[in-house]
């Protein structure tokens, strides 16, 4: 039984019962490799949430008109990436198996690989659409293979060629690019090919995991993350990018990568709440 959190997201008042989406929340970045700090970041976004309007002008659609739960942040062991992606892992069966949509927040982007063992458990021919500034695809991170920088990698262990869609990536190994280029659907820099790939998996009507690690944003929007990189999206583009995803059968998502300490101007926070709350009003069909 889920009980509901003290301090929830705004909106996001409905009970485990009637709530057709459930926030759960990974407060861990223990594989960090540069800034850390991402464990703050799910508090963050709830408490900073209240500074928001409950109405999307993007969308025309209100938080109030939606049914959410937020069911707050997992208790997570720093010392074991394994034992907290467990922890992780069982939260969102959980979710799924109430059939409700299971929506994280991290967190550094190796909570993801939890979040789709379990959405793969479920839907075996399962898709991701992966917004992010890294490949995330190196076989290891200084001989660990759970990081922040593999989540991609053992993401692809599990589902196989052409099952990850990846945009905007900026930033990796020669090798990552290398890797991508052969084993996942990939689009460097831009949002370029979002469309068609959209359109494909809507006509297939396969299930989609969607993650956004939020320095996909350039860091003049968005500076409070780990690892930022020059030459991002804006804020509107990711918008638009997020309502154009919301087509496909999504069947569970995450944002990640929010540092709240690292941008002391709090704009970084309050544009991971914005992100938040258009995505959920996206995918509460």
């Amino acid at each position: 039984m889920m009980l509901p959190n003290i301090e929830t997201f705004i909106g996001c008042e409905s009970s485990f019962e009637e709530a057709s989406v459930v926030l759960y929340g990974a407060p861990f970045d223990s594989t960090t490799s540069f800034r850390p700090g991402a464990r703050f970041g799910p508090s963050a976004m709830r408490h900073e949430s209240f500074g928001l309007e409950t109405y999307s002008p993007y969308q025309d659609r209100d938080l109030m008109d939606i049914r959410a739960f937020d069911s707050g942040d997992l208790e997570l062991c720093f010392g074991s990436s394994e034992m907290a992606l467990s922890d992780i892992e069982k939260r969102a069966e959980e979710i799924l198996n109430a059939g409700k949509f299971p929506l994280l927040l991290g967190g550094e982007h190796l909570v993801t690989l939890a979040a789709v063992r379990a959405a793969a458990a479920k839907y075996p021919d399962l898709h991701i659409i992966h917004f992010d500034a890294h490949a995330d695809l190196r076989d290891d991170y200084l001989g660990a293979k759970l990081s922040h920088a593999c989540v991609l990698r053992r993401c692809h262990e599990i589902l196989g060629d052409n099952h990850i869609h990846q945009f905007c990536i900026r930033s990796g190994e020669r090798e990552e690019f290398q890797f991508a280029r052969k084993h996942t659907d990939f689009h460097p820099f831009t949002f370029e090919g979002l469309k068609e790939t959209v359109r494909e998996l809507k006509e297939k009507q396969v299930p989609v995991y969607f993650t956004i690690d939020l320095d996909c944003l350039d860091p003049s929007v968005f500076p409070g993350t780990g690892t930022p990189e020059a030459g991002g999206v804006s804020f509107v583009e990711l918008l638009e990018a997020i309502r154009t995803v919301s087509q496909v059968n999504l069947v569970g998502a995450d944002v990640n990568e929010l540092a709240p300490m690292l941008d002391a101007s709090g704009v970084s926070t309050a544009t991971a709440c914005k992100v938040l709350r258009e995505l959920l009003l996206a995918v509460a069909k």
